[in-house]
């Protein structure tokens, strides 16, 4: 054999050692990328959706033949491809459970002997040590091949993750970029979480979904549905350093906790007061800053403690009240009845009535791209700024806008464009949410239509009913528009006999 020959066969052989070295034995073929084509809604025109794009990200095998990734990565996927290690071929794969407060999905594919070849990771069941040595692999852009990046453990934190959810997250230094979201980070070759996020404008800072959270994720969803982790998320708190504030809650020296300082809810929806000292969740000493020590390496907010410890919707917390210690069971929530709520992965719902689209406010309303806008909402003290952060004071309200310009039409004549106001009265009756709006107007005998918005200076608008019926028929067929309504109010319509 050539000499040259020799040494390319043995450089070959020295390249695929050092692969198996790197990658261990199985690792790459359990990592795959995942292709989707996303339409995200259009907040502006509720009735269609975005122009398709087309995104890339990662995932991993686990257990159960399942693929999971990260929620963001599928968000608003009209068709999702998984693509496995060296190969060519995409597998038709459909999310099944997804937490998007933790970025989690979880995917499965029609053809299930692809889990044959490449077997499921081991999740450890460990939180890593800071300083420990990570693995991150995935595949971002700039390549198509798998990509496997290095860096260490550099913070453990319980942090706002998304949607108001707070969660464990892991911070690594390994460089990571889009396309990576999803993939796993290993250490000593077990997977110690799954790549969520990096920092922008900053060299090198990237954040993983750690196991724990991830196994809290598949025990949640057992029953076929996802919950979301407990908190207390109706409670207000500050620190209890200040010598005289401590002098007034009659605490000891050696007393330590967190006082509350708000309790949005009812005393029979948390079991707190103002001025109470929270000092223990469980068994758990709480600081003054609201942390709890673990196996003295690392200091986890408290609240940590309520997500893993909650039982049958409570929590045992120790506080201190009025200068004595007592121990009290106090509700946990998953979700609270926000009145401005995020639509998270959902659809915007809507109706149009003639003219007018209407939708409930969510939160991302707050963030139109309008500068302009949020200028004559905060001009005109809308509630869109001013209950952004309220509960809602009955079951089921809304605030239902005009979340769309006016349609052309000659009924129209001389008004203003209503964009964003919210709708008080139709007929001097009180609209309480979308349901209720959809209702009044299907159900309305009235010669004719006055709606009325919020603020004193609002215009006041006044159809002929029979003429804002027969314009909703030209408008929708005009603009191409199939439903007059979301899927939510198919059955007000069919009630209505519509």
């Amino acid at each position: 054999m050539h000499p040259g020959r020799q040494l390319i066969i043995a450089s070959g052989l020295l390249v695929l050692c050092h692969l198996s070295a790197v990658y261990g034995d199985s690792i790459p073929s359990s990592v795959v990328k995942i292709h989707v084509t996303v339409r995200r809604p259009n907040l502006t025109q509720p009735w269609t959706k975005e122009s398709p794009q087309d995104v890339t990200g990662s995932g991993l095998v686990i257990e159960g033949n399942r693929i999971i990734t990260n929620a963001h990565v599928v968000a608003y996927a009209s068709q999702i491809y998984v693509q496995p290690y060296q190969s060519a071929e995409k597998l038709v794969a459909k999310v099944t459970h997804v937490a998007p407060g933790v970025d989690l999905a979880l995917l499965e594919l029609e053809k299930v002997d692809f889990f044959n070849d490449h077997p499921p990771l081991d999740l450890t069941e460990k939180l890593p040590r800071i300083k420990d040595k990570v693995s991150v692999y995935g595949y971002p852009l700039g390549g198509n091949d798998l990509s496997v990046t290095e860096g260490i453990v550099s913070r453990i934190e319980y942090a706002q993750m998304y949607y108001g959810t707070s969660a464990l997250r892991i911070q690594v230094d390994a460089a990571l970029n889009s396309g990576n979201s999803g993939g796993p980070a290993l250490v000593d070759g077990k997977v110690v979480g799954v790549v969520f996020s990096r920092i922008l404008n900053a060299d090198n800072i990237g954040y993983l979904v750690p196991t724990e959270e991830v196994r809290l994720f598949l025990k949640d969803i057992e029953d076929g549905s996802y919950g979301g982790p407990f908190n207390l998320k109706l409670v207000g708190m500050q620190s209890a350093e200040n010598q005289a504030l401590r002098d007034k809650l009659g605490m000891a020296v050696e007393q330590t906790g967190m006082m509350v300082t708000d309790v949005r809810g009812s005393q029979e929806q948390t079991f707190l007061k103002r001025w109470d000292v929270v000092t223990h969740v469980g068994s758990e000493n709480i600081d003054n800053e609201g942390f709890v020590s673990i196996d003295n390496e690392l200091r986890l907010n408290f609240r940590y403690f309520v997500a893993r410890q909650a039982k049958d919707g409570q929590i045992e917390l120790t506080v201190l009240r009025d200068g004595k210690a007592q121990t009290l069971q106090v509700p946990v929530q998953s979700e609270v009845d926000q009145l401005i709520r995020s639509l998270k992965l959902d659809r915007p719902n809507y109706f149009i009535y003639g003219p007018l689209v209407f939708t409930p406010v969510v939160s991302a309303h707050l963030g139109l791209n309008n500068p302009r806008l949020q200028l004559l909402l905060r001009a005109k003290n809308s509630p869109i700024i001013t209950r952004s952060y309220d509960l809602v004071s009955f079951p089921g309200e809304q605030l239902v806008a005009i979340g769309a310009p006016m349609f052309p039409h000659r009924i129209t004549k001389t008004y203003d464009q209503p964009i964003m106001n919210i709708v008080t009265h139709v007929n001097e009756i009180k609209i309480k949410n979308l349901h209720h709006l959809a209702k009044t107007l299907l159900s309305c005998q009235d010669e004719f239509v006055t709606f009325q918005f919020e603020g004193q200076s609002a215009e006041i608008m006044v159809f002929r009913r029979s003429e804002i019926e027969a314009a909703t028929e030209d408008i929708l067929s005009d603009n191409g528009i199939r439903n007059q309504y979301s899927d939510d109010l198919k059955e007000v319509f069919q009630a209505a006999g519509q």
